[in-house]
């Protein structure tokens, strides 16, 4: 049995008015139209509806019940188009989000804040992953958006929406002989033991490409779990890092760390969103977009 949401309000209507061209009106019919709607809902049920006379119509016992039914039913109907007017308007909604290490642990914790706290009805799945997990979940429909720092693979097939730029620098203590240097090459730094994040970061993995490129190992003194964990130990003498220019600058203010340029082409890195489709996002995802469009430049 299949049941026409429209016929099922100008039931109501019918019902309500008493009178059949009065529920027609209401439902912007002609009176026609709807007696004939009305007589394909009672061969649906296979039950009389309405007593009919000059006088107008008067609901039958089954039409009462079939009242109290279609009155819950409509009243769910309207929760449905309240709810969703509200991911209309981007009041609500869900979002997953797969970002490299230094969106994670850097600025999108205070983009994601200012986002959500004027969105009490949006929630957000964000998860550390590569930069080739990252562009495979954006293809495959496994995230909304995408945050990663660098050339895109697969460019063609996603909609890239470059926001900031991500400079990595060399880090040392104050009285490393790095430390005297303008500038150097990753190359070089590569001659001195290196602290690094854990295996499965983003950062880590891209050193580790660019030190295979170079034919040179990247010997690591250890690998830690986060940005400030690495300073600590680059302050305390353990050794040198590659990490985020403005990470590095957020710590040098109470520890002894100095930042140096590297001068390799690489070290500054275009941050972008990538997305299948924007249009295809919810109001809240292109909210999103919108506030990553606004950051300023580290």
């Amino acid at each position: 049995m299949h049941f026409n949401i429209p016929d099922l309000n100008l039931f109501i209507h019918v019902a309500e008015a008493s009178s059949l061209t009065g529920g027609a009106r209401r439902a912007n019919l002609s009176t026609a139209a709807a007696s004939m709607r009305i007589k394909s809902l009672e061969g649906q049920l296979e039950t009389r509806l309405f007593y009919r006379d000059s006088q107008g119509v008067e609901l039958t016992p089954a039409g009462h019940d079939l009242l109290v039914h279609a009155r819950a039913i409509m009243r769910q109907v309207d929760y449905i188009k309240d709810e969703f007017s509200q991911y209309a308007e981007g009041q609500s909604g869900h979002l997953r989000i797969f970002a490299n290490t230094t969106a994670v642990s850097d600025f999108m914790p205070d983009v994601l804040a200012r986002f959500l706290v004027d969105r009490p009805g949006v929630t957000i799945d964000l998860q550390e992953r590569m930069t080739h997990e990252i562009v495979r979940g954006v293809l495959d429909g496994s995230s909304d958006l995408g945050v990663i720092a660098g050339p895109v693979k697969d460019a063609k097939k996603l909609q890239v929406i470059p926001f900031s730029v991500d400079r990595l620098v060399l880090v040392t203590p104050h009285d490393h002989e790095l430390a005297r240097e303008a500038q150097v090459s990753f190359r070089q730094s590569l001659g001195y033991p290196h602290i690094g994040l854990r295996e499965t970061s983003t950062l880590f993995q891209f050193l580790k490409s660019q030190a295979q490129e170079a034919g040179v190992d990247l010997q690591m003194r250890i690998q830690v779990y986060g940005f400030e964990s690495a300073c600590r130990m680059v302050s305390r003498g353990v050794g040198i890092s590659i990490l985020p220019r403005s990470i590095a600058h957020r710590y040098a203010d109470f520890m002894n760390i100095h930042t140096v340029d590297l001068a390799d082409d690489w070290a500054e890195r275009e941050r972008s969103l990538i997305v299948r489709e924007l249009d295809a996002l919810p109001k809240c995802g292109k909210a999103l977009v919108e506030q990553f469009q606004n950051l300023t430049e580290h």
